[in-house]
């Protein structure tokens, strides 16, 4: 299926300590992710950058969701270009950038129509909130802010509502939960797919398991948080946690959600190339973007 795809980056650090991660919509371009979309026979067009508050702006923040105000204003602008791509009947591509923006992308979704679901990849659970972060970082308390949870600025983008119940949510790559996170997670009963579950039963029947918890929604959105993949494969992330992903892992996992037919929007986040080597991480995404919307071996 050819599509038309609009490419808008977002170049936030706000939602995390680190630097570095504003810089992942230009390291993602430099990688040629146009092109390699092109390549496929998609119609691309790259919008730039969305405008964001720099930190070097911002007041010292050490609250419990730190630049609330900043970040939740990034995700309104996210929300509304994701909207109009989807009343355009295009799908949308977001370059973080942290992974807060995808409160806005989600956030259009179901604005759009709801019954979608989200493949959240990622080596942490993003479910904290205020009460229980350990950080006030908002990139953690993201998947959480869609269900409902924590300060209205974040939940109620687009409407006061959940946007996700936690059946309409598949966490694959997890493998470091804050200690209160775990447990909200397992009250909510969002599935979480663990390292040590895709060890076990292999990446094709993980896949597969997320697909059939969200086999009763028409459309699925993509939030790939390139931390989910080992540091080996990917060392330039904002938060590296040793264990992911294999590459080879990534690819069938992009590949079986391609098969589904129900791929309708993606994130790559949290690409950091500070601490990259030779833009390696930025590349991987790009591959991995090819994979989902249509690459293949043969």
């Amino acid at each position: 299926m050819n599509r038309n795809i609009d490419i808008f980056g977002v170049p936030m650090d706000l939602g995390q300590r680190r630097r570095g991660v504003d810089m992942g919509p230009s390291a993602l371009r430099y990688a040629g992710i146009d092109d390699a979309l092109r390549r496929l026979g998609h119609t691309v067009n790259d919008n730039g950058n969305l405008i964001v508050p720099l930190p070097e702006n911002e007041p010292p923040d050490d609250s419990r969701a730190r630049h609330l105000d900043s970040v939740s204003g990034v995700c309104r602008d996210v929300y509304s270009h994701a909207l109009t791509c989807l009343e355009h009947d295009e799908t949308a591509i977001f370059l973080g950038g942290d992974h807060s923006i995808s409160i806005g992308t989600v956030s259009a979704m179901d604005t759009h129509g709801g019954n979608v679901g989200v493949i959240w990849v990622d080596a942490h659970g993003d479910f904290n909130t205020p009460e229980i972060s350990p950080s006030g970082n908002i990139h953690g308390m993201a998947l959480a802010a869609l269900m409902g949870r924590g300060p209205k600025e974040l939940a109620g983008i687009g409407h006061d509502r959940a946007k996700l119940k936690p059946s309409e949510a598949v966490i694959i790559g997890a493998r470091d939960l804050d200690p209160l996170e775990r447990v909200a997670l397992r009250e909510a009963g969002v599935l979480v797919i663990t390292m040590r579950d895709i060890d076990e039963m292999g990446m094709s029947a993980a896949a597969h398991q997320a697909l059939e918890r969200l086999s009763n929604l028409k459309k699925l959105h993509v939030s790939l948080d390139m931390d989910s993949l080992d540091p080996m494969e990917a060392p330039g992330v904002g938060t590296p946690v040793p264990g992911g992903l294999t590459y080879r892992e990534a690819h069938l996992l992009m590949e079986t959600l391609a098969d589904s037919g129900k791929v309708a929007s993606l994130d790559i986040v949290e690409v950091n190339p500070i601490l990259d080597d030779r833009n390696r991480t930025a590349k991987l995404g790009v591959e991995l973007a090819a994979s989902l919307f249509g690459q293949r071996i043969i």
